[in-house]
């Protein structure tokens, strides 16, 4: 059927011979062409020849097209014959139902996910000459904003894109009579703002015949509009206030964005639309205490959320071979959805938590959850569970009462990074000096996997490590600590206290800390690792460190000052104890009060050593930096200052 169409074009186009230019193939060859399979090459050959008319050019564009609309192995194929610049090189034509044909073509192939999005972007001057068709006709607008929404896939494009006039250019087309233009320009700003500060604090000063974008888009928000032009309306919005271009408290967002995505879960919706609403209402209010609270009241959401993990219906239930195949297709969509709006729910407030977890077999469907075979279920669920464990009472009673730990330790056996973040940061809350949840993740064997995560090329998960480590440490026994720093090693410790990120450092200083608390603990490590401790608290007094650093630095100093025999590394140390004096004539506050607590622990008087210790302080001119602290106009100084001088008038 194919050959007898485009027999008919070439005969009507070709009115003397089947020879249609020199070195061409005879109209027979070219059918031989086709039948063995080679028919885009031939109708790629034709769509390039320039002494082809318009007409045949026109139609293999269109034939082309279809052709795309087939599997994705027939887009892999027209890609191997190196479609796209020939589509591009026709864009160049003056005729605007060739170009019309070219760029239907090449939206049909770019929205393909075979289709490589860079391709688009290898040419400079194309998204210049794409934004310069836009004003050929409604056909032009529709498809190249539809083609610039499928290719933009992060901030390069983005920024490609924008600085080529794309805001400009495309604004005006959402006022367009024509709906399909209206919406595809609608969803190119919805992907042009996505976590783009740039792009969203510009379409917020953009006005069309009078009118802001943000007040179009509200528009677009009104319940009588199609779902699909709500929803990217909401996106847009969204992306914008996510960006800072819009208040969270801003009425388009609390009373217009936020109710309108919150209808969108409704069980009235499409199970795509319940998708894609739940969503893009986590994403807004992720980091917003108030707008999680108005959520979570309007419409019910927290109950209406738990229909999303009643997909598939049961068999018996559906007749409809169809229905029971959208129902499975969507399943672990619906449940990824609802996880990730759970997440973002809760994330802050503890009521919401708690209204969560009471909804039904909630902890048994996020449990259920983190062994699914979808990584992104599992995924959202971690996220879940992470926020929902930021509540100490949960953490007492629900996470205990299911045993969450164990399916979660499961997970941080063999997981991709982006689940091993999540469900390491959930792991340093369960190990929480209150949760219940300590004793038997310690007796797992919690502390190798910490320790090797420490180890970790990805930072999130070296911070989590150490960050786990500084928690199960905390007010621990003493054989716990010890198996810590066995685990560690001295030289891993000395590695991660000269990480180059600070958030590692100070949670490798925390660690120490929680590690050289209570005297015989204290001087039980001093005694094997004193040395490189110290040369560690050393490297760090002296680096270009921020004042939190040396702070905790300092106070590790302080702990190591009210161990018993511990405080003698200290004493015998000079280089230690000038850099004590240094800090307490500091010019910050935080860091004299640290000094402080080094030197009150040194000269308590009612330890053994006391009087010898005092006099080396002094000698060193330390009670005279104290006379002066006494009357710092600083109170927290001032009074540590005049307890530290009672100790020597004791």
């Amino acid at each position: 059927m194919l050959i007898d169409y485009l027999t008919s074009i070439l005969r009507k186009s070709c009115k003397v011979s089947y020879a249609l230019s020199p070195g061409w193939p005879s109209l027979p060859a070219l059918l031989s062409f086709q039948r063995t399979g080679t028919h885009n090459l031939w109708l790629l050959y034709l769509l390039q020849q320039e002494s082809s008319s318009t007409e045949l050019r026109t139609e293999c564009a269109v034939v082309l097209g279809s052709l795309a609309m087939g599997t994705e192995n027939n887009v892999k194929s027209l890609l191997d014959c190196h479609i796209i610049p020939a589509l591009l090189q026709g864009l160049l034509s003056p005729d605007l139902k060739f170009i019309e044909a070219c760029l239907r073509c090449l939206r049909t192939i770019f929205i393909s996910p075979v289709t490589p999005e860079d391709l688009l972007y290898t040419d400079a001057t194309v998204i210049s000459h794409l934004m310069a068709l836009l004003s050929r006709s409604r056909y032009t607008q529709e498809y190249i904003c539809q083609i610039f929404s499928h290719c933009c896939k992060g901030p390069d494009h983005q920024t490609i894109l924008f600085n080529c006039g794309a805001v400009q250019n495309i604004a005006h087309l959402l006022v367009s009579t024509s709906y399909k233009v209206r919406m595809q320009a609608l969803k190119c700003f919805s992907v042009l703002a996505f976590e783009n500060p740039q792009v969203s604090m510009t379409l917020v000063n953009v006005s069309v015949d009078g009118e802001l974008l943000p007040q179009i888009f509200v528009k677009m928000l009104q319940r009588d509009k199609p779902i699909e032009m709500q929803l990217t309306s909401a996106k847009c919005l969204t992306s914008m206030c996510r960006a800072g271009a819009i208040r969270t408290d801003d009425s388009c967002i609390v009373l217009k964005t936020l109710p309108c995505l919150v209808r969108m879960c409704s069980k009235e919706r499409l199970l795509e639309e319940r998708v894609e609403g739940a969503e893009t209402l986590a994403y807004l209010i992720e980091t917003d205490v108030e707008l999680q609270r108005i959520a979570s009241i309007t419409d019910h959401l927290i109950v209406m959320l738990a229909d999303y993990f009643k997909y598939p219906s049961s068999v018996s239930a559906i007749t409809d071979i169809k229905r029971l195949d959208h129902d499975l297709k969507h399943a672990h969509e619906l449940r990824q959805a609802a996880f990730k709006l759970y997440a973002s729910l809760g994330a802050n407030d503890e009521d919401i938590r708690k209204k969560i977890i009471e909804t039904e077999n909630m902890m048994d469907r996020i449990v259920n959850g983190l062994s699914e075979s979808s990584i992104k279920v599992r995924l959202a669920a971690v996220r879940c569970l992470h926020s929902l464990s930021r509540s100490v009472q949960q953490l007492r009673t629900s996470f205990q009462d299911h045993a969450v730990w164990k399916p979660l330790m499961k997970v941080l056996q063999n997981a991709p990074n982006e689940i091993l973040v999540v469900a390491s940061s959930t792991l340093c809350n369960l190990l929480l000096e209150f949760s219940p949840s300590k004793e038997p993740i310690l007796e797992s064997g919690a502390i190798e996997l910490l320790c090797s995560l420490t180890q970790s090329e990805n930072l999130a998960l070296r911070v989590n490590g150490v960050w786990a480590l500084m928690n199960m440490a905390f007010q621990a026994e003493q054989k716990i600590k010890s198996d810590i720093l066995r685990g560690l090693s001295t030289e891993q410790l000395f590695q991660l206290l000269s990480d180059s990120d600070v958030n590692v450092l100070m949670k490798t200083l925390g660690l120490l800390r929680n590690l050289l608390s209570t005297r015989p603990h204290i001087d039980h490590i001093m005694s094997t690792h004193g040395k490189q401790i110290m040369q560690a608290v050393t490297l760090i007094l002296e680096g270009e460190h921020n004042i939190e650093v040396k702070e905790q630095t300092l106070c590790i100093l302080a702990n190591i000052a009210d161990g018993t025999s511990a405080k003698e590394l200290i004493m015998t140390n000079d280089d230690i104890l000038q850099k004590i004096k240094y800090y307490m004539s500091h010019s910050n506050a935080k860091l004299q009060l640290a000094a402080m607590f080094c030197i009150s622990n040194l000269i308590w008087n009612e330890e053994e050593g006391s009087q010898e210790r005092q006099d080396k302080l002094r000698d060193m001119g330390i009670v005279d930096i104290l006379h002066k602290l006494s009357q710092s106009s600083d109170p927290n100084l001032c009074d540590k200052a005049k307890t530290a001088l009672q100790q020597y008038l004791a």
